[in-house]
């Protein structure tokens, strides 16, 4: 392809797929795309075992990871998960003990709700610790998911030759981006999965291409077909920003559990709510984000307490008694579509089909 990203990056097409999993890193990356390795779930020895396996495995070919480094957040380090406020815990052990899921002895609830916020990184110092893992492994990317990444990384990335993007739900945040001397901006429209705004992708892309030009822009939010390819393309994008669709793929991290439920899914089963984390954040609708828009439930945390109220009273019930209706996951709109498994390279290799036979539709519409 003639285009800026492909060049940038040496890769064979600007196909950049999100991925908490390292198996679809490295597959996106070995199709020819850009594989990028979201950091929010792991503790730093984890990152470093899953950057070496990568390494090991990714063929020389280009991967990066993806931070959350928020210019605003309380720091976790100094909250204790026992004074979150009495009231939402209560509101969410009378939930969970409702629908009749075991509770953990109070040994195994401390000892669990410990273990999963040793492994939450959504602050500026986990953010850093990460960072520090990530810059010893030969990165070629590093995005910043909450907010513009400080000067200060820009320039120390690149002095070592890494380039530096983040996500953008508004035309103001492209602009800070572009202020800190970021690379390139990901355009993220509300169809996307986890946090993002409210601005459909049909309007935000080429909003934010004229902004920021003549940045390359990623398109995000709603795509995982050749025809999304193609529509970010015409809109002034270099490429796409996909995450959501990788999760029907056999190399996904989803327990089995959670899989058929996604598989299962409609797109109005992808909500977009501040339960989950105290941020505006799409994920797969369940009984625990329906019970917060009942009447009486008490007003959601700022981020990140809500996060740890469900980490520390609610996840680890949830998973060990594999309780359907309170399973989710982050997951976009295009959901709705994602009824049948495949592999990465699948993926990949469809979407560049379906773009091919795109553009001769186009030709032939346009003479």
């Amino acid at each position: 392809m003639n285009n800026r990203l492909c060049e940038m990056f040496g890769i064979e097409a600007p196909i950049f797929a999100f991925s908490h999993c390292r198996d679809v890193v490295v597959e996106v990356s070995r199709a020819g795309g850009l594989g990028v390795l979201g950091m929010a779930r792991a503790h730093p020895d984890r990152v470093e075992e899953d950057l070496r396996w990568i390494d090991a495995h990714v063929g020389g070919r280009p991967y990066g990871v993806d931070i959350l480094m928020p210019a605003r957040y309380e720091d976790v380090a100094e909250v204790d998960i026992d004074a979150l406020p009495a009231g939402h815990v209560a509101f969410v052990r009378q939930l969970l003990d409702d629908a009749g899921i075991p509770r953990l002895s109070p040994e195994q609830a401390d000892r669990a709700a410990r273990e999963l916020l040793a492994g939450f990184h959504m602050t500026p110092r986990g953010s850093l610790r990460m960072l520090e893992v990530c810059l010893r492994h030969p990165i070629k990317l590093i995005v910043n998911a909450l907010g513009s990444p400080p000067r200060e990384l820009v320039e120390r990335a690149h002095a070592l030759g890494i380039k530096v993007g983040a996500l953008a739900g508004r035309t103001e945040h492209a602009l800070r981006h572009a202020a800190v001397g970021c690379d390139l901006v990901v355009a993220v429209g509300t169809e996307a999965a986890g946090h993002t705004g409210d601005i459909t992708s049909m309007v935000l892309w080429p909003r934010i291409v004229d902004a920021v030009a003549p940045l390359p822009v990623l398109g995000g939010g709603g795509v995982g077909r050749g025809r999304q390819v193609a529509a970010a393309l015409a809109l002034g994008c270099e490429g796409v920003w996909c995450g959501s669709i990788w999760l029907k793929t056999v190399q996904s991290e989803l327990v089995p559990e959670i899989r058929a439920k996604l598989l299962a899914a409609g797109p109005a089963d992808a909500v977009l709510t501040r339960t989950v984390t105290g941020k505006p954040c799409r994920t797969l609708r369940n009984a625990f984000t329906d019970a917060w828009d009942q009447p009486g439930a008490p007003r959601t945390l700022p981020a990140p307490l809500q996060n740890m109220l469900w980490w520390a009273h609610g996840r680890t019930r949830v998973e060990r008694a594999k309780a359907e209706a309170f399973l989710t996951y982050p997951v976009g709109q295009l959901v709705g579509d994602m009824n049948a498994e495949s592999s990465v390279r699948q993926v990949v290799q469809d979407m560049l089909l379906e773009l091919a036979e795109t553009k001769l539709r186009l030709d032939a519409m346009l003479g």
